[in-house]
Order: C-alpha cells, then structure tokens, then sequence
C-alpha cells in the first residue's frame, strides 16, 4: 500500500522526518565561520553536496529550525562574511562532529568544545579543522531563502577559492580511495551510513549541554589508547562524576581488580583499554567512572 500526502496537510516534523528518512544517504558539510567579531563557530549540516567543477561549487543549508523557527549562527555568520570553509565529515572524527552540533551559547568556539585543531585558511578568515581528509574554503556567491517558516532552507552557494586534501587518503595511482576517506552520511533519525562498513547510530545532542573536551581531564584528552570518538562520548556526557561517585567506584570489583593486577604504565594501558571497550558497548559514564576512579 502506497501513502500518498500532500506537504501541506502534514506537521512540518513529520515532512522533515518523511524527506530525511528517504532522501538518504546525505553527506555532511561541517562548517566553519566567524562572526563579525571573528569569533569562531563551528557546525554540520546533512543538507549538502557538490554541484559543480568548473568553477567548483558546493551548497549547503542551514535550514530554519522546525521546533521555534530561529536561524542558526552558520547562516548569520555567513550573511555578514559572505564565506566559510567547508570541512569534509570522516568516521573517526564522527563523534567530534555530533559533539560540535549541539545547540551552543553564541560565542562558543566548538571547535574548542569537539577537541579539534584550529588551522588557518589561506583565503578567508575562518579556520578549517587540520583533522578532516578535505577541506574546502569558500566564497560565497549566493544565499537564497526558500521561505521564512520552521524548516525554511536557506540555500549558500560556495564557490571554492582553495582545496586541502590530506595526502593519506589517496591510493598509489594518486586517486582517492573511498575506503581511506571513510566517509560518514547522515540518515533519518539518529542514523548514519559509513562508506566502509555501512548503518550504525550516534547519539543527537541537541536540547542538552555537555561536559566538552575543554572540560574533560588533561590525561583523558592526552590518552594514547582514547581516540575522538572515544572521548566523544565521555564528552559528550551532561555532567562530569560526582567525587562521592568515584569514591564509590574505587571500592568496586572492575576497578579493585585493576589496582590489584597492574600498576605504572600497565595499569594505565589496561585501564584505557578497559574505558575503551566500556564505550563501545554503550556505557561512556561508566568509562568514566572508572579513569576518574583509577586516575590514571
């Protein structure tokens, strides 16, 4: 049986929800700006692709949002600066790029926020992220509102002035190879699609704050065995333990058998290894938990 609507019949979440659902996979244009003071903003959007090489040019919305109607600081920052930079979105930075959405005070430097190294643009003023496999600074040419109502796009046509491409991406004949690049898509709902291996899900931010990587302890953020996406998902956690939920912690078996077994750097590697697996089986407050606990 075919469902058959007209847009206009149906709440604009549910339009939104039926087009994100269907129109999928969509790749993700993770924007850089600056606002006229040059305070740095930076966000991803799934409604993004390349239109054209000659000149090269990329589009992208940062549509109105559908719960309140607002705009977002991408497409302010862009209205006053006229350019951006374009950062391309992989499965290792994937945690840092949800980490980088969620709703912010204006001012906030999420790159700061998503743990992410600053790197000066050639061309424009705002900085692109040094970890991403491409990046794109644009100009832009054009800004066309489709509309002044929640869920409105707001269509930024880039034309792109300087390209950077990490080398590591590229195959022995000099042709970039999708599985090096990795790249990450977003599906509906909490979904997303990654080149090499295909569905898997990541948690949406919006609505809540978050503890941050500038809020996280040097030696978690300095790990060798935590990568991103790992302390992502610590970071991306409302709040940081209580010390009575440590203390607790330390008298537990996982952590007593940790001290018992290890000490100097074994204890550190098996510690990290142990938080790592924690968060992959869905459990980063216990990760946590425990390095705070062993604080190693």
């Amino acid at each position: 049986m075919i469902l058959s609507y007209e847009p206009k019949d149906l709440p604009v979440a549910r339009v939104h929800e039926i087009l994100l659902g269907t129109v999928a996979p969509r790749p993700i244009a993770w924007a850089s700006t600056v606002d006229k003071e040059g305070r740095v903003n930076l966000a991803p959007f799934s409604f993004f692709n390349v239109f054209g090489s000659n000149p090269p040019i990329l589009v992208f919305s940062p549509n109105r949002r559908v719960r309140d109607n607002t705009s977002k600081h991408t497409l302010e920052n862009i209205e006053l600066t006229r350019e951006c930079v374009i950062n391309i979105v992989n499965y290792e930075l994937c945690g840092q790029m949800v980490l980088s959405s969620a709703e912010y005070d204006e001012g906030v430097n999420e790159f700061i926020k998503a743990g992410l190294s600053m790197e000066p643009s050639l061309k424009v003023k705002a900085p692109r992220i040094l970890e991403a496999p491409a990046q794109y600074e644009c100009i832009v040419r054009d800004i066309i509102h489709t509309g002044d109502g929640g869920g409105a796009a707001n269509l930024i046509i880039c034309e792109v002035v300087h390209m950077h491409v990490n080398d590591h991406i590229f195959n022995e004949e000099g042709k970039i190879d999708p599985v090096k690049v990795d790249n990450v898509a977003r599906m509906g709902g909490i979904w997303y699609s990654r080149a090499e291996k295909g569905l898997f899900q990541m948690p949406n931010p919006k609505g809540r704050s978050n503890i941050g990587f500038d809020g996280m302890p040097e030696f978690i953020i300095h790990s060798k065995f935590l990568n991103g996406w790992d302390i992502s998902a610590m970071a991306g956690l409302p709040s940081l333990p209580t010390s009575e939920e440590v203390n607790q912690y330390k008298s537990e078996a996982s952590a007593l058998a940790l001290i018992n077994q290890y000490s100097g750097d074994q204890l550190i590697s098996a510690t990290h290894e142990k938080a790592k697996i924690l968060i992959r089986e869905g459990h980063p407050q216990e990760a946590l938990v425990l390095l705070l606990a062993i604080g190693v």
